[in-house]
């Protein structure tokens, strides 16, 4: 085995993390203000949240695969008004969460698991049998969770008594 003399230098690194921290969140919180508002690039004016029109239904009518064994599912879920508050409180409060550094347990937890379920309408995969874009996310954010918290609120948000309380919430 040979040894380098070369002292590691892991700071980089952690910056690389926040950043990639950082976009993530602006991933999820641009298409929660997108849906929101139809500002023109996934969603398109006048037909947004706020105009009344369901943030969820297009996909989940339209961008599930036929073939997907979740099809009847998803479709199911369609137009539903808790779906729609869930989905959209989700990609807000993960967005945040990632963008500030808090929270990135229960972030990272929620976006799994709304990664997973977009993965599985999208299931059978057309590019790779096993592994997209979703997966991949869903990866990223546990890497960013189980992290140190450069550029973030942490040191604030561990002094707040509701999360001293509730470990769980770091």
């Amino acid at each position: 085995m040979v040894k380098s003399k070369t002292k590691v230098n892991y700071g980089s690194a952690w910056t690389a993390t926040a950043v990639m921290r950082v976009m993530i969140g602006f991933v999820f919180l641009w298409a929660f203000l997108d849906k929101t508002m139809g500002l023109g690039f996934a969603t398109k004016p006048g037909a947004a949240w706020l105009d009344g029109v369901s943030p969820t239904t297009g996909f989940l009518k339209f961008g599930v695969n036929a073939q997907s064994p979740f099809v009847d599912f998803f479709h199911g879920l369609a137009g539903n008004v808790l779906v729609d508050w869930l989905f959209m409180l989700g990609l807000l409060g993960i967005g945040m969460a990632l963008i500030l550094g808090i929270g990135l347990r229960v972030a990272a937890a929620a976006g799994t698991a709304l990664l997973v379920m977009m993965w599985a309408a999208e299931f059978p995969l057309k590019n790779n049998p096993i592994v997209d874009e979703h997966l991949v996310y869903a990866a990223a954010l546990w890497v960013v969770a189980l992290s140190p918290r450069k550029f973030s609120l942490v040191s604030q948000w561990l002094q707040t008594p509701t999360v001293k309380k509730n470990p769980w919430l770091w």
